[in-house]
């Protein structure tokens, strides 16, 4: 079995940005695994459908949608209300 070797690099950060990135930093985590989740790729449209499809809402909650879709046809200057 091989183990999965990566490059590395070296960086230099000020005192603040250590310690922004030690609050931030839990348990188990790799600093280079703080600065990917906080700073990594961007998500793609792609992504984003993906998860809307693994979404599920109750009719209920499609109903208020809705039903504040229209009140905003009806009035947009106005702030609709639950």
């Amino acid at each position: 079995m091989h183990a999965k070797c990566m490059a590395v690099k070296t960086i230099t950060i000020d005192l603040e940005a250590y310690d922004t990135l030690k609050r931030h930093k839990r348990e188990g985590q790799s600093f280079s695994q703080v600065i990917k989740q906080h700073f990594g790729g961007r998500k793609t449209a792609g992504a984003l459908l993906a998860a809307a499809r693994e979404i599920h809402l109750e009719e209920k909650t499609l109903d208020v949608v809705d039903d504040l879709i229209e009140r905003r046809r009806e009035d947009p200057a106005q702030p609709a209300r639950l």
